[in-house]
C-alpha cells in the first residue's frame, strides 16, 4: 500500500518549518479547511490553547455586582435620557447588604455575600471602604488608583496567589502584585523593563527551560535583546525510555554559571505540561544559593491550577523570582486579558539596583525623576507599571478597573471553594480528553501526577522507534518531513496539530491542545494519527519487503 497523495511538497514542508507554529498553524488550518469543505468530516483545531469551557458562577456574581453598582449611580443623579451619577462611599456597606437581601435568590448572590463576609473577616476590611473599591471598579468610572493594583483586590488576588502558586505556604512572605493585561502583556513589561533598568543588557547570557512556549524562544532573538540562550534541556527519560519531560541534573547544573543573568521558565511546561518534580525544584535552588545568587528568574505558571499541591518557584526562591500568573486558562477568559506579575518585597531586583554603577543609577534616577523625588528609592515593580505606559503616562497606568474586578471574583470563586471542587471538575475534564486520545495511540499512556493534561507532546519518532523497530524509524526519517504527519492530518483528516519542534521539543513530535475541542474529538484525533502512522508501515513494508 503506498502513502495516499498530499498536496504540500516535502520541500514546502521544510520551509514552513522554519516559522513560528502559530504560524504555521494558518497553512494547515487553510488545508484542513479545504478538506473540510470537500467533505463530510469537520475541521478539528487542536492548534490553540483556548479552553472550551467557562467559570460561570464568578460571571453570575460579576453581573450582579455591575447590578448594584448601577443603583449606586442613580441614587444621587439620574436623567431620563442615561446620565447617572457615580457611587458614593457614605453607607454603602450598608446598602450592599441590603442589595443583596432583596436578591438573595439571583446566580452569583452566594458569592457575593461570601465574599463581603471574606474581606471583613479574614482581612478586617472598612466594610464602606471594601465594597466603594468595588462598586467604582465595576463601574470603571475612575482610573486604576494605585495604579499597580486596586487596594482591596490586591490583597485577596494575593491570597488567591499563595494558595495556588505556593500550596498555601504563608511562609513564603508578601509579593507586590501588578495586574496586567494577561500573560503577554506581562511578558512584555518584564522583558523591557530588565533591559531598561540596566539588569541586563543585550548579548548577556540568559536561560531557558525547553520545550516552551514559542514566544520566549523568538523574543530573546529580537535585535532589542540578541541575548545568549543557554537551553535547559527536559530530556529525562524513565527505564523504558519514554520522556518524563523532567530537567536532569546535568542540564540543571548549566544554572551555576554566574554569567548567565536570568532564567525564564513555563512551569508546568508547555507543551510537555509537566510540573518540574520537586527533586528538581530542590535541585535549583540549591544551585542558586550556592553558585549563582543573583540569578534573576521569570517564571509564567499559568498552568499550575492543574496540578494538584502545585509550588512554583517563587515559593522555593522568592526574592529572586518574577511569577508570571494568568487567569485566562484555568478559568476560562482568554478574551478578558487578566493576568498579574509578582515579585516578593524583599528581592534581589532591587537591591541589584541600588549597586549598579554609579552612572547608571544617575541615568535611571533622570528617567523616573518626574514620579518622585527619590527615584533611586523607586522599587523595580513600580518601575515596571511606569515603564508600561512610557513612564511619562505613568498616571494613567493599570488594568481597567472592571478586569481588576472579574480577576478579584475569579480569585474569591476559588478561595472559597474549601472543597476544590471546581478544581477537580477542570482536571477530570482535561484527563478524560487525554486518556481518549492515548487509549488510541500504540504507545501507553504514562501517569504521572505531575502532568497537567492540558496539553499532549506525541513523539511520532519514539512511537515508531517502540512499536515498529529502529529500522523502520530510519526509512521515516530518511523518507518524510518531521511535519508530515502534520500535513496528512489536515489534507485528509481536517485535523490541525502543532509541530512539537517548534517549541524547541523533539523535531518529530507533535502539540495536541486537549482545553479546546468536544471532549468526544480526541478519541477521533488518536484514531487519525494512529490511521496515518499505520500508512506509513505498509509503505515501508512494500518499498523494504519486510513483514
Amino acid at each position: 500500500m503506498s502513502l495516499s497523495y498530499i498536496q504540500t511538497t516535502p520541500a514546502e514542508q521544510k520551509a514552513l518549518q522554519k516559522l513560528s507554529p502559530f504560524e504555521l498553524k494558518d497553512t494547515l488550518i487553510s488545508l484542513a479547511q479545504t478538506r473540510a469543505e470537500k467533505s463530510t468530516e469537520i475541521m478539528l483545531n487542536a492548534g490553540r490553547g483556548n479552553p472550551n469551557w467557562t467559570a460561570s458562577v464568578p460571571r453570575e456574581a460579576f453581573f450582579l455586582l455591575g447590578q448594584f453598582a448601577i443603583t449606586e449611580c442613580k441614587r444621587n443623579m439620574y436623567d431620563a435620557e442615561g446620565l447617572a451619577g457615580v457611587p458614593e462611599r457614605s453607607g454603602i456597606g450598608e446598602r450592599f447588604k441590603s442589595f443583596l437581601a432583596l436578591h438573595k435568590e439571583a446566580p452569583g448572590a452566594a458569592l457575593l455575600q461570601q465574599t463581603y463576609l471574606y474581606g471583613i473577616q479574614q482581612h478586617n476590611f472598612n466594610e464602606d471602604e471594601y465594597i466603594f473599591e468595588l462598586a467604582e471598579a465595576v463601574m470603571g468610572n475612575e482610573y486604576p488608583v494605585p495604579p499597580r493594583m486596586l487596594k482591596h483586590i490586591e490583597t485577596v488576588v494575593h491570597d488567591y496567589i499563595i494558595q495556588e502558586m505556593c500550596n498555601n505556604d504563608k511562609g513564603t512572605g508578601k509579593f507586590d502584585l501588578f495586574a496586567v493585561e494577561g500573560g503577554t502583556a506581562a511578558m512584555c513589561y518584564i522583558f523591557d523593563s530588565l533591559i531598561e533598568n540596566k539588569l541586563v543588557k543585550p548579548g548577556d547570557k540568559i536561560a531557558l527551560m525547553v520545550p516552551v512556549f514559542t514566544p520566549y524562544l523568538e523574543i530573546p532573538q529580537l535585535d532589542r535583546y540578541k541575548f545568549d540562550v543557554v537551553y535547559i534541556h527536559a530530556v529525562g527519560h524513565n527505564t523504558d525510555g519514554r520522556h518524563t519531560w523532567q530537567y536532569p541534573d546535568e542540564e540543571l547544573e548549566k544554572l551555576g554559571d554566574p554569567k548567565i543573568r536570568v532564567l525564564f521558565a513555563v512551569n508546568p511546561s508547555n507543551p510537555p505540561s509537566r510540573a518540574i518534580a520537586p527533586e528538581g525544584m530542590a535541585k535549583i535552588a540549591g544551585i542558586v544559593k550556592k553558585h549563582n545568587p543573583h540569578l534573576m528568574i521569570v517564571t509564567d505558571d499559568v498552568y499550575g491550577t492543574f496540578v494538584n499541591n502545585f509550588h512554583s518557584l517563587m515559593s522555593k526562591l522568592p526574592a529572586n523570582t518574577i511569577c508570571v500568573y494568568s487567569f485566562s486558562k484555568y478559568f476560562g477568559c482568554t478574551g478578558w486579558r487578566l493576568g498579574v506579575i509578582t515579585v516578593h518585597e524583599h528581592n534581589i531586583f532591587d537591591k541589584m539596583l541600588a549597586e549598579l554603577p554609579a552612572a547608571a543609577r544617575k541615568d535611571l534616577a533622570k528617567r523616573y525623576s518626574s514620579l518622585t523625588l527619590h527615584p533611586e528609592r523607586l522599587k523595580f515593580i513600580d518601575r515596571l507599571v511606569a515603564d508600561s505606559r512610557q513612564v511619562a503616562l505613568n498616571h494613567t497606568a493599570g488594568l481597567s478597573t472592571p478586569q481588576q474586578t472579574q480577576m478579584f471574583l475569579f480569585s474569591m470563586f476559588a478561595l472559597l471553594d474549601k472543597e476544590n471542587n471546581y478544581k477537580q471538575t477542570a482536571q477530570a475534564l482535561i484527563h478524560k480528553r487525554l486518556k481518549l486520545l492515548w487509549d488510541q495511540i500504540e504507545l501507553t499512556q504514562m501517569q504521572d501526577p505531575l502532568n497537567t493534561g492540558y496539553y499532549s507532546e506525541v513523539d511520532i519518532a519514539l512511537w515508531a522507534e517502540k512499536i515498529y523497530g529502529e529500522d523502520f524509524l530510519k526509512w521515516l526519517k530518511k523518507k518524510m518531513q518531521p511535519t508530515d504527519i502534520l500535513f496528512r492530518l489536515a489534507e485528509k483528516t481536517a485535523i490541525v496539530l502543532l509541530n512539537g519542534g517548534g517549541f524547541a521539543g523533539p523535531d518529530w513530535s507533535v502539540r495536541v491542545s486537549l482545553a479546546n475541542l468536544p471532549t468526544e474529538s480526541y478519541k477521533l484525533i488518536g484514531e487519525s494519527m494512529t490511521e496515518i502512522m499505520h500508512e506509513y508501515v505498509s509503505a515501508y513494508k512494500e518499498e523494504t519487503g519486510k513483514k
